[in-house]
Formats: structure tokens, C-alpha cells, sequence
């Protein structure tokens, strides 16, 4: 970057556009950081490729650290833009306007970070990504989770594209129940370890696989309740 960093390219990107974005110090040249005003908002975190001139963002909560956007650009007026929106607290459709790089990744906020809303809000995030995706029995299986109550009411999480589920929040979660997985359009499997292990039943149908999993489930189990851990653990990139 002729400017010496990212950093400085972006704050000049934005002069030149008529507005100002705060940008934070890294020690990084390729990496910068922009808070926003609002408290229940993380840090948007940039960087630049190391290949070829394309920048990447991605903007997170303050409690769970999970994205809320992302994106890919060459275009650094738009990055700039999508920073300054960010900062000034716009809402997250707002900041895709602004900036149609940037993805939506279906969670949303949740400022006073109510576990149940949280929860809600990864759900969200799970069906956007199952529905964008391109497989129809993965997408299947989070359908058909979501529509089930007793685990429409956990905290879902995905590893190596199995579904499984918490009593809390996100990022310290506590795992509860089966692991549900996809392996094609009409074969699923319910086990108790995410790799297939373990198997308790193995069905044809995304609603079979689910009936099978709540049968599974502990008794007596109450509302989602926090895992976030404090932001003074948080490291950025670059520090």
C-alpha cells in the first residue's frame, strides 16, 4: 500500500469522500481495527491480502465475538464506507447499502445480550448459512431442528457440519444431547460424538433424525444462560 499501511490508506480514502473514520493503531500494517460508538457492538476487524489488493472485514458482537457481517472487496472507498457506517452505529442492513460487498451473515443484535434472543440470533445465523449453501440435506436438518421446540430452545453451534446444541450462549458453550449429522439428501445420523461416533439412530428423513435426538435429550432442562467470557480477554489481530 503506497500509504505505508492499511490503516492510513483507509483514514485517507475516507478524507477523500468527505467524512472521517477512526481508525485504531495495530502493529500491523496489513491489519486495521475500527470500533463503533455502540457499546454492544465488537471491533470491525480489516485486513489486507497478502496476493493480490482485496481487503476483508468482518464485524462482531462485543459478548460473543461471532460475526454480524463480512465481506470481501477491492474497493477501498467502499471498505471506508462500510468502516464509517459501522462506527457510527448504523443498522447492519444499512451498512450493506452503504457497501453491497458486505454480507449479511443473519445474526442480529442483541444490545442487552438476553440469552434467549442470543440464541434466537444464532439460529438465524444457522438457517441463513444452511439456505446459502449447497447442501439440501444439511439445510434439511437445521430446518427441521429449528421447527422442534425442545431444541429450537438450545443454543445451537455446528462442528465439521454436524449440528449439536448447549445450554449456553456462545463462546463457552455447555454441550447437551445428541449430535445430529447430514451425510446426503435422505441419510442422517444421531450420535453422541460430531464425527458419527457413537451412533444412537440413523434415519432417512431430517424430521426422523430430530424426533430421534429430543428422544435423546436430558430431562429438566432450563432457559439458555450465558457463556461469554470478559472483553479484556479479547485480542485484536495484529497486537
Amino acid at each position: 500500500m503506497t500509504r505505508g499501511s492499511l490503516g492510513a490508506a483507509l483514514q485517507a480514502m475516507a478524507e477523500e469522500g468527505g467524512f472521517s473514520v477512526p481508525v485504531r493503531a495495530s502493529t500491523s500494517l496489513d491489519h486495521a481495527v475500527v470500533d463503533s460508538a455502540l457499546p454492544h457492538r465488537g471491533p470491525l476487524l480489516i485486513s489486507a491480502w497478502a496476493s493480490k489488493r482485496q481487503f476483508s472485514i468482518q464485524g462482531e458482537g462485543s459478548i460473543q465475538y461471532a460475526p454480524l457481517i463480512q465481506g470481501d472487496t477491492d474497493d477501498l472507498a467502499q471498505l471506508a464506507r462500510a468502516a464509517q457506517a459501522w462506527h457510527d452505529g448504523a443498522a447492519l442492513s444499512d451498512i450493506r447499502q452503504a457497501a453491497p460487498f458486505v454480507h449479511l451473515t443473519g445474526r442480529f443484535e442483541v444490545p442487552d445480550h438476553d440469552p434467549v434472543r442470543l440464541t434466537e440470533s444464532e439460529w438465524q445465523h444457522l438457517r441463513t448459512m444452511a439456505r446459502a449453501g449447497k447442501l439440501p440435506g444439511y439445510h434439511a436438518l437445521v430446518e427441521a431442528a429449528y421447527a422442534e421446540p425442545a431444541l429450537r430452545a438450545l443454543y445451537p453451534f455446528t462442528s465439521h457440519w454436524a449440528l449439536r446444541f448447549s445450554t449456553t450462549t456462545g463462546p463457552f458453550t455447555s454441550i447437551v444431547g445428541p449430535c445430529l449429522l447430514a451425510d446426503g439428501i435422505d441419510r442422517y445420523t444421531v450420535s453422541t460424538g460430531f464425527t458419527g461416533s457413537g451412533v444412537l439412530a440413523e434415519a432417512t428423513t431430517a424430521q426422523e433424525a430430530v424426533a430421534a435426538a429430543v428422544r435423546h435429550l436430558p430431562s429438566g432442562l432450563g432457559p439458555v444462560t450465558s457463556g461469554a467470557f470478559p472483553a479484556e480477554n479479547r485480542c485484536e489481530p495484529g497486537s
